[in-house]
């Protein structure tokens, strides 16, 4: 397994995996007074230590470094009476563990020093609060800078719509769209504002003749289904106003440093995850066939949040070349479908140039799912 993976495979031990209820022979313990107590005879090497809960509420267990409190490892929800693994490479140096949870507290375990000249495997170096705020500053001003261009470009959308241009307003709906898909919205960054200016009709008792369908899919489906201009003045109306109320409410939208670079790594592979389920499959085709279109929009957003990330990962992720040269390949095969005659629908697409899509894309988000667990917020903090 690589050095990378079983960082990441640490980082997220004990999610998946059923619990023991009875401590093993040399389990590491947490009780209710004492943080990781019980590592016998520590040595260097890839291993699995296993982390038992004494105590009487749930804990989160985090292996670091004792001198620079760089995270090696951490296994989270372990229950009172249970067991998790914690995959680890260690080596030589000085260890320790980190306890807490809602109700249990935060405590440090004792320090165990592992003998010896041996390079165990990379850690995670915390963030400093500078470093965070660097990060987040700049989305924040991506963002809003973006948001400015949807609302102009949605209330030029409005304007041609009541002047009954639609030809117009449909290459108008396309660049629109586009802006808003490279903001990088998941996970609810927008609150209700997203399934306002962004949502679908699944789900809606009435489909794409519900009232409760608006935004950009709601004009998507009327300018290429044969709606008159009438039918959707108000719709496109309702669109540039609550992008408008957006731009208002985003600057109240900010989150903690943690919390926001928390999300923003999240949606760092969110964003091209939903484009996966939703976009390349066809699903959101609405009549236009651009979701392709929306699918190059999210590499954007990706790049961005990439490059706001930048230079915490240069430190923290070994694939980060090898995350670029697939983005680059996936990029390199959606702008291919970018063509005179206007994006290529999915529909339309030969076996083969889905399947390189799809394996491009795979992945991409394969790689990306490495980033999220390098920025978790500590609920606790």
């Amino acid at each position: 397994m690589a050095v990378g993976s079983l960082l990441a495979l640490g980082m997220l031990a004990g999610c998946g995996r059923a619990p023991s209820t009875s401590a093993p022979a040399g389990a590491i313990k947490v009780t209710a007074s004492a943080c990781g107590t019980g590592w016998q005879h520590p040595a260097a090497g890839v291993q699995t230590l296993q982390i038992h809960n004494a105590a009487p509420s749930a804990v989160e267990v985090t292996l670091v470094d004792a001198y620079n409190g760089a995270v090696y490892a951490r296994v989270e929800g372990v229950g009172p009476g249970t067991t998790r693994a914690m995959p680890v490479d260690v080596g030589s140096g000085a260890y320790t563990f980190e306890c807490g949870g809602s109700t249990y507290g935060n405590r440090t375990g004792p320090t165990v020093r592992v003998p010896g000249h041996v390079r165990g495997g990379p850690a995670i170096a915390p963030v400093s609060v500078s470093e965070m705020s660097a990060a987040v500053s700049q989305e924040a001003a991506y963002v809003q800078n973006g948001l400015a261009t949807v609302a102009r470009q949605t209330a030029t959308l409005e304007a041609q719509i009541r002047a009954g241009d639609l030809a117009a307003a449909r290459v108008t709906w396309v660049t629109a769209h586009m802006s808003w898909e490279k903001l990088g919205s998941a996970y609810g960054m927008f609150g209700p504002y997203d399934d306002e200016i962004d949502g679908t009709p699944f789900g809606l008792a009435d489909g794409v003749k519900d009232p409760a369908f608006t935004g950009f899919y709601r004009l998507e489906h009327g300018l290429w289904h044969g709606q008159s201009a009438a039918e959707m003045i108000s719709p496109a109306n309702t669109l540039a106003v609550d992008v408008r109320s957006l731009v208002t409410s985003y600057p109240g939208m900010a989150l903690l440093p943690q919390l926001a670079l928390s999300d923003l790594a999240l949606r760092t592979h969110e964003v091209l995850e939903n484009a996966m389920q939703q976009q390349l499959s066809g699903e959101d085709d609405f009549g236009s066939g651009t979701t392709l279109a929306t699918v190059a929009a999210g590499i954007d957003a990706t790049r961005a949040q990439l490059g706001f990330l930048h230079p915490l990962l240069v430190t923290r992720y070994q694939n980060l070349a090898a995350l670029y040269r697939w983005l680059n390949r996936l990029q390199v095969l959606v702008d291919a479908e970018k063509t005179a005659r206007g994006w290529t629908p999915v529909s339309e697409l030969t076996t083969q140039q889905r399947e390189n899509l799809d394996a491009a894309a795979g992945e991409t988000v394969q790689l990306l799912a490495l980033v999220p667990p390098l920025f978790e917020a500590d609920p606790n903090s």
